[in-house]
């Protein structure tokens, strides 16, 4: 992973899991807020529910003119104590702080809940019940806790969603800069070939040393250059959407191209040969073009010297074998893909094929490949459904 692709990492997952995490710390908040005021409800009314029925006692046992015993509750976890109408203390067993704030009924300390019960019978000298309880501080901090938790736990998940989803973001984003690099280094390869020839050609041609061998190979070396632009712009440019369809000769188009790649061929001392029958089309000539050329360009790109490349047109299907490395079964399932390619001795882009079936896509021509190891490749496009009939 290069710099470029660490600093989009690291925006990516910043923006990501701090979105995310400001959305559950907000939820974690409300939801915390609500369990607290749940808590201290249930405390207050556990509270007066206790501290009821201490009054209730308190009150009966003066009814019946009986003195009030204090004892302890049966729930060990409230505690109470009780107070004169001059706030003096009768009876305590609170383990909370000794000061008591009788101005609030219901209020917390730092470890406490305390909830205040007043009794308003002159005869009885008891005035105040306060109740003291640490459930529902000890349910607080716990409830702390578990949140404080919940938000470490989602941030780890939010981790490494983010990150894996990164990942699969930067997947395609990844394979299209490594086929943008092996594109940059395959052009440099390919138009290397062409220009070498074409240097060597010149220098030759200057020293008077067989011109018109030396001239024929500077024609196939600026052919080449020339149709290597060619794919490049039309790819690059996105020619595929421009369309001018026309009727034409696909016979005479494709006796052109042969012309033109005999030139080209030359250099591998390949002979191709054509058989062609007469064949009006209605189709946008610049696109047939790339059809037939990229198919004789890359027969001859990976026929083995010394051979022959038989371009035909028969019975409106066109067709060009060649006699050369073959290509297996597994590969011609990916041949036709983007940036893929046969042979990286043989150099090319892996763009021809993709052009190519990409334009019988949009014209809905039949594209076959016969192909065999060592043996050679045919490569066949069905031209009827377009074909003008007389």
């Amino acid at each position: 992973m290069n710099y470029n692709e660490k600093r989009a990492l690291i925006s990516f997952l910043s923006i990501y899991v701090g979105s995310a995490l400001l959305l559950i710390g907000i939820l974690l908040y409300v939801y915390y807020k609500d369990e607290i005021k749940s808590l201290e409800n249930t405390c207050n009314m556990e509270l007066s529910h206790a501290s009821m029925e201490i009054k209730t006692d308190i009150m009966n046992s003066y009814m019946h003119h009986k003195k009030f015993i204090p004892k302890k509750l049966d729930k060990d976890s409230i505690r109470y104590a009780l107070f004169d109408k001059n706030k003096k203390l009768i009876y305590s067993y609170l383990d909370g702080e000794d000061f008591v704030d009788f101005k609030k009924k219901f209020y917390e300390s730092s470890h406490f809940h305390f909830y205040i019960e007043e009794i308003n019978e002159l005869d009885i000298p008891i005035k105040y019940i306060v109740m003291e309880t640490c459930l529902g501080i000890q349910a607080r901090d716990s409830l702390k806790v578990y949140t404080v938790l919940a938000l470490f736990l989602s941030a780890i998940f939010v981790g490494f969603i983010a990150y894996f989803l990164s990942r699969i973001l930067l997947k395609p984003v990844r394979e299209k800069i490594k086929h943008m690099d092996n594109f940059i280094k395959d052009s440099a390869h390919e138009l290397n070939t062409p220009i070498s020839v074409l240097m060597t050609s010149v220098s030759m041609l200057k020293k008077g040393k067989n011109p018109e061998k030396m001239m024929k190979y500077i024609l196939s070396s600026s052919k080449q250059i020339s149709q290597i632009y060619n794919d490049i712009h039309f790819s690059a440019f996105d020619s595929m959407h421009d369309s001018i369809e026309e009727t034409f000769r696909l016979d005479e188009l494709i006796s052109d191209s042969v012309e033109y790649f005999n030139d080209i061929s030359i250099t591998k001392n390949i002979t191709i040969s054509s058989n062609l029958e007469e064949s009006n089309i209605f189709m946008d000539r610049t696109k047939t073009q790339k059809l037939v050329n990229n198919l004789i360009s890359n027969s001859i790109k990976y026929s083995n010297p010394n051979t022959n490349v038989n371009v035909t047109l028969k019975n409106g299907i066109f067709s060009v074998r060649d006699f050369g490395i073959g290509i297996s079964k597994d590969e011609q399932i990916e041949i036709f893909k983007r940036y893929k390619r046969g042979n990286n001795i043989e150099g090319g882009f892996g763009i021809g094929l993709d052009i190519v079936k990409r334009i019988c896509h949009d014209y809905e021509l039949k594209l076959d490949l016969i192909s065999k190891i060592n043996e050679g490749s045919t490569f066949s496009i069905d031209f009827k459904n377009i074909i003008i009939k007389d």
